[in-house]
């Protein structure tokens, strides 16, 4: 494995480098207003640096697929604290699904407008009974003259009340076995009989919310991939979901975060990170973060060469989740009973904050498919070992 650059791409580092001196001027704990953001996102976007994957036709950059380019492009961006690509699951996970599936009047409506940040998007999968197995959803969708008529409820909606639309599973053929009963539809959250109704969190949060739809509609049209064919689709969209998950860009601005921490507190009146004990727990840390970073490497060259990740890829978001349990532990236990504490109107969070990530490492076991169907799923498509005998048919979500 060669982890040097080439000279091209030393060359295009120097391009984008010069390209951020003169077009982002602002410090990295600057707060620019929104407006010069999104002249910024443009300019670099019409450069071919953000959204390379998107025609231009729909607003995207257009080039050519280079991993390592791409790399480039997020380590000089990160490195310059520069706005990259608009994060959320509408430009991370709707839009490559309709570059992959969607009809060219589907790209052409929705791609631009969603990664330029004006249509905001939230997903409909998971039901109150359906979750790892998402093919048992039973919100029902039935064709009546050129409208889709959606009635049932989904669950764990991140965002919904600030989203404009909703991309769904929903089931069309009911009497078609579960998995090739759905079809994947895109909501118009703006209509009678949508009920948003926020989920309270333990740490007084409600990003989660359940959503009620009753007879509520969407053009036939609005259908992504064949009719009963949304089990295919969502397969596409949870790749990309996981991909996003397992991101190592956050593993290390977590694990940053974290050694911040092990400076601040006190430990036997000194700084924490100068226990022993404690810079233990760091440094093996240290050690899971380097594996995903080689594995990372590993990946990039293979993709670089034209070659499938493999089974390295299956590990990304079940790595990340894991390196999320293990920061959590560690970080409960440089904050002690700060963990107890809890927000008051006009004072700033302190070390109590880590709670907030205690919560999220638990749900990420969760999100994308939870860790043990990701660990079937290694086993059984990546290693090829007999199915779980408690899950016969081999499906997970």
């Amino acid at each position: 494995m060669d982890l040097h650059f080439s000279p091209e791409h030393e060359t295009f580092r120097q391009e984008i480098q010069a390209f951020l001196s003169t077009n982002w001027q602002f410090e990295k704990d600057a707060k620019p207003a929104p407006e010069a953001i999104k002249a910024f996102r443009q300019l670099a976007t019409e450069q071919g640096y953000l959204y390379r994957g998107v025609p231009k036709n729909y607003g995207g950059g257009e080039q050519p697929a280079d991993v390592l380019k791409a790399q480039i492009i997020a380590q000089e961006f990160r490195r310059a604290g520069a706005p990259t690509e608009v994060l959320g699951v509408g430009t991370q996970m709707l839009v490559p699904t309709l570059l992959e599936c969607g009809e060219e009047w589907q790209r052409e409506r929705f791609v631009r407008k969603t990664i330029e940040g004006e249509y905001r998007w939230c997903q409909g999968y998971s039901e109150p009974n359906s979750g790892s197995d998402l093919a048992s959803l039973r919100t029902r969708g039935e064709l009546v003259g050129d409208e889709w008529v959606i009635n049932g409820q989904k669950v764990w909606t991140s965002y919904a009340r600030d989203a404009n639309y909703m991309f769904a599973l929903v089931r069309t053929e009911p009497e078609a076995p579960k998995h090739a009963g759905l079809s994947y539809l895109l909501i118009d959250l703006n209509q009678p009989g949508i009920d948003i109704r926020p989920l309270k969190q333990i740490n007084g949060g409600t990003e989660f919310n359940e959503v009620f739809l009753e007879n509520v509609r969407t053009p036939a049209s609005w259908i992504v991939g064949p009719r009963g064919g949304g089990w295919k689709v969502s397969r596409s969209l949870l790749k990309h979901e996981r991909n996003m998950i397992g991101s190592l860009d956050r593993s290390d601005a977590l694990f940053a975060s974290l050694l911040g921490l092990a400076r601040r507190v006190q430990r036997d009146g000194a700084p924490a990170l100068q226990d022993s004990a404690v810079r233990d727990r760091l440094a093996m840390l240290a050690g899971h973060l380097e594996v995903q970073r080689y594995s990372n490497y590993i990946q990039l060259t293979r993709e670089s060469r034209g070659q499938s990740a493999g089974l390295l890829q299956m590990l990304n978001k079940l790595s990340q989740s894991n390196f999320g349990h293990l920061v959590a532990q560690t970080s409960l236990d440089l904050v002690q009973n700060d963990a107890l504490l809890t927000g008051a109107p006009g004072r700033k969070l302190g070390n109590e904050r880590w709670m907030n990530q205690y919560m999220g490492s638990l749900a990420s076991s969760i999100a994308g498919g939870t860790s043990n169907i990701q660990r079937n799923i290694i086993a059984e498509r990546g290693l090829g070992l007999p199915r779980d005998a408690a899950n016969p048919t081999g499906e997970a979500s």
